[in-house]
């Protein structure tokens, strides 16, 4: 290992150590009771976040678009300890079932302390062959719906002084081959609730904004996608999950899970030459 790398990694380890120890401690305590819409919940990591929060002894409701399946994580919500688990079947493609979820949730809860925005739609692991269609439906479903759902919670979640938390992807901060749809509605995530952030401190709002931005994670999906493409360590989609919800309860702005993310994204901006050459020879791909 030379010694600029070394000291790359030196660096990277001190900032990463800084950022933990300056952290706010998390109180499990907080969220008993708390009032939490959960999207993208039927399984992967919507999932995980769900049963963590039902082990705190949250209020949940969840969303996704399969009810039977929905019904099944409420359920086991319910056993492991969640005061409340209710459940929504919602299209977030639709135009009005980003409203309806948290109507339903505001309802049925009295009021809102987390929106836990999750959701994706299903796009294709393959080069980007003109599909402008499918990228506009990825793009009402992975971003305006955030939108959407955030704009319709904000009032709520400032009276009870809650939070909005995003999950995005290193994909929204580092473009990789074979998911132009997809990297493209990260992006917008980040630019939108990026300013959002901004928005609502220079107002002094009571809402605080989470960007989590997640690496390769171990779900049945992602794996599926990348199999045979590119060989990489996945992380537990539980682990992440807590992560997520932690960031959000302790009203960190953002969060990098793993810790890797950060270098990864440090790297790219120090050394952008290296960091393409990298992401362009790590998969298996004959043209």
């Amino acid at each position: 290992m030379g010694t600029f790398t070394k000291i790359l990694l030196g660096a990277a380890c001190v900032a990463f150590l800084a950022a933990r120890w300056a952290a706010p401690r998390f109180d499990p305590e907080s969220l008993r009771g708390a009032r939490v819409v959960v999207t993208g919940a039927s399984t992967g990591i919507g999932e995980q976040m769900a049963y963590h929060y039902a082990r705190f002894g949250a209020q949940v409701v969840i969303t996704a678009r399969r009810e039977k399946v929905l019904q099944k994580v409420a359920e086991e919500c319910l056993r492991l300890g969640a005061q409340k688990a209710l459940y929504v079947a919602a299209d977030m493609a639709s135009e009005s079932d980003p409203d309806a979820v948290v109507d339903f949730a505001l309802k049925e809860l009295g009021g809102l302390d987390y929106l836990v925005l999750n959701h994706i739609g299903a796009s294709t692991f393959s080069m980007w062959e003109g599909d402008v269609e499918h990228t506009r439906w990825l793009m009402k479903v992975n971003f305006l719906s955030y939108v959407q759902m955030a704009w319709r919670s904000l009032a709520s979640l400032e009276q009870s002084k809650g939070s909005l938390v995003i999950v995005s992807s290193l994909l929204g901060k580092i473009p990789n081959p074979f998911v132009a749809p997809y990297a493209s509605t990260k992006h917008a995530l980040n630019g939108f609730f990026g300013s959002l952030y901004h928005e609502l401190a220079m107002k002094k709002s009571n809402v605080s904004v989470s960007i989590c931005t997640l690496g390769l994670i171990d779900t049945e999906s992602a794996m599926e996608k990348v199999r045979g493409y590119i060989d990489v360590a996945a992380y537990p989609a539980s682990d992440a999950a807590l992560n997520i919800i932690v960031t959000g309860a302790t009203r960190q702005p953002e969060l990098f899970y793993p810790w890797i993310t950060r270098v990864i994204i440090l790297s790219k901006d120090w050394f952008p030459s290296f960091s393409d050459y990298v992401i362009q020879n790590s998969y298996n791909y004959t043209p």
